[in-house]
């Protein structure tokens, strides 16, 4: 057998929606739950299953990763080094940093060395992986992407009229490089007691009046959504620190590792290096490590003008991204019912993201519809897609 039809794990975290992902692939929802992602790949906390045996994917490739994987990602990885994912956010995720891939190893066994539980509350290294991500909207998708323009921050500070920072904004404007920066999120992370609630009443104050500018608007219209379902946290301050940005169906952003950032609202495609390390930032009631944080954090501003990725073109229908990592890669392939054949140099997974396609390789034939999706292993060597549809190709 060379394609294995997934059955994978729908993950229920509280900030999903209920409806996007049934009415985007007809997906059941019989019990109303928040739909918040679903996993394809062969990560321990939900690896997929073969359709037809129901055998985890994650035990096929440890039978046989020579095979499965190719030569080159089993000697390089030892695993399928990426997850994919559906990502369905109706409120927002809490402000995230993931760490280097060096970082992350000295995390993890420092912490391992400490006796801290994989499972702690306060753990911050579930693994020694970096976890560099793209996101594909399939909807209108709002997000923020790293630190803004220094001078858009200390603007939108102004704007906002924070009295209780104005030295730390000034100070933030006179020195105008990454190590003042860097000084001032400290600050914001930092804030607590009276100079906290001070703060934040004065950014309250600011969702209450008119705004002076489109950036303004949209930073403080951000940080009045974010106060309804997280009143008081530090993160209500983010969007007026980093970029805010809305992605329309088939735009897609790269988020580099040691980049804060923050999914707010809408469904995309999620591919990322296999792992589960997160330091968060706010918006969030979960566990905040400000010394491990800083620590991991790159204070490079992003021109928002950068964000999105601007795909390349190339022949049958086919639309990739520049991914500056070698965990992953990310195809779009359009198809409109002649046979298009694709090689494989690694495992990969595929994707239906509208319509009906036919997959095949060697002797093994199957039908992907919305929702669906198949492992391919390496050694299938090359498979033939047909039909009227969308798939998205998952590979590294």
């Amino acid at each position: 057998m060379s394609l294995f039809k997934l059955d994978n794990v729908i993950q229920n975290y509280a900030w999903g929606s209920k409806d996007s992902i049934h009415n985007l692939f007809g997906i059941n929802n019989p019990e109303h739950k928040p739909q918040a992602e679903i996993w394809m790949g062969a990560h321990p906390n939900g690896s997929s299953k073969l359709d037809d045996t129901g055998e985890p994917l994650a035990e096929v490739i440890e039978h046989n990763k020579q095979d499965i994987l190719g030569g080159y990602t089993a000697a390089r990885f030892g695993e399928l080094p990426f997850l994919f994912k559906v990502l369905a956010a109706e409120t927002p995720l809490s402000i995230q940093v993931h760490p280097s891939k060096h970082k992350a190893q000295q995390g993890f066994e420092r912490e391992n060395q400490q006796g801290i539980p994989l499972d702690a509350a306060h753990r911050n290294y579930k693994d020694p992986n970096h976890k560099p991500e793209l996101v594909y909207a399939l909807t209108f998708y709002k997000a923020m992407n790293g630190f803004r323009p220094i001078a858009d921050i200390v603007a939108l500070f102004k704007e906002a009229n924070i009295l209780s920072l104005a030295a730390e904004v000034a100070e933030l404007e006179k020195q105008a490089d990454n190590a003042a920066l860097k000084a001032f999120f400290t600050t914001i992370m930092s804030l607590e007691g009276k100079h906290k609630e001070v703060a934040l009443a004065e950014l309250e104050a600011a969702h209450n009046r008119p705004a002076k500018t489109m950036m303004g608007r949209e930073a403080l219209q951000y940080s009045a959504e974010f106060k309804q379902h997280y009143p008081g946290d530090i993160g209500l301050f983010s969007p007026l620190i980093l970029n805010t940005v809305e992605l329309a169906p088939g735009e897609a952003m790269f988020l580099y590792a040691e980049t804060p950032h923050a999914y707010v609202q809408g469904t995309g495609l999620e591919i990322m290096a296999n792992s589960d390390n997160v330091l968060r930032a706010g918006l969030t009631p979960k566990h905040i490590d400000v010394i491990e944080l800083i620590d991991n954090t790159s204070f490079e501003p992003i021109n928002p003008a950068e964000i999105r990725l601007k795909p390349i073109y190339k022949e049958g229908n086919k639309v990739s991204y520049p991914i500056p990592v070698d965990d992953f890669c990310f195809d779009v392939m359009t198809v409109e019912h002649s046979s298009q054949v694709q090689f494989v140099r690694s495992a990969e997974i595929l994707f239906c993201i509208e319509g009906e396609v036919a997959i095949s390789s060697q002797n093994n034939h199957l039908v992907l519809r919305a929702g669906e999706s198949v492992f391919v292993s390496s050694n299938s060597v090359k498979y033939d897609y047909q039909g009227h549809g969308r798939i998205a190709r998952a590979f590294n």
